[in-house]
């Protein structure tokens, strides 16, 4: 006699499934970026005080700070948030990060510009799960006494 057994799909909450969805992406960021050193000329380019066109300054790294704690801080504010003001948060700041995503593709070379379209496209395909999940998120019926 053999026994088959169904794994339990144990359903992932709404800000479980962002909060992974930030986490995911935020990972993808920090490799992207990691990666990205490995052009050739760059880490000349750091040496020299110049990152992207941009002298290397306090401000400029405290810049380079909040884009990557956005995703960061979305992590904690996707699980913590009261849900109404999770799903707007999300979606606003979603709305706000795609034009930071995209501007990674400034300043391409034409060797690099498959490994721009894939990562940039699979941040967008995360943004937009981000984006339809929080939109979609389940409304219960209100009770009334």
């Amino acid at each position: 006699m053999t026994r088959s057994t169904t794994l339990d799909p144990a359903p992932l909450s709404v800000r479980g499934k962002l909060a992974a969805a930030w986490m995911s992406l935020i990972y993808l960021i920090l490799y992207i970026d990691y990666f990205h050193l490995y052009q050739p000329g760059e880490i000349d380019s750091i040496r020299d005080g110049v990152i992207f066109e941009f002298a290397i300054s306090g401000a400029l790294m405290s810049v380079f700070f909040v884009i990557i704690a956005i995703p960061g801080l979305m992590v904690l504010l996707s699980a913590a948030l009261p849900a109404r003001a999770n799903r707007m948060t999300n979606l606003i700041v979603t709305a706000v990060y795609i034009p930071i995503i995209v501007f990674n593709v400034a300043g391409t070379t034409a060797d690099f510009v498959v490994y721009y379209v894939l990562t940039i496209g699979v941040e967008l395909a995360i943004m937009a799960y981000i984006l339809r999940t929080a939109a979609t998120w389940p409304r219960t019926a209100a009770v009334t006494r």
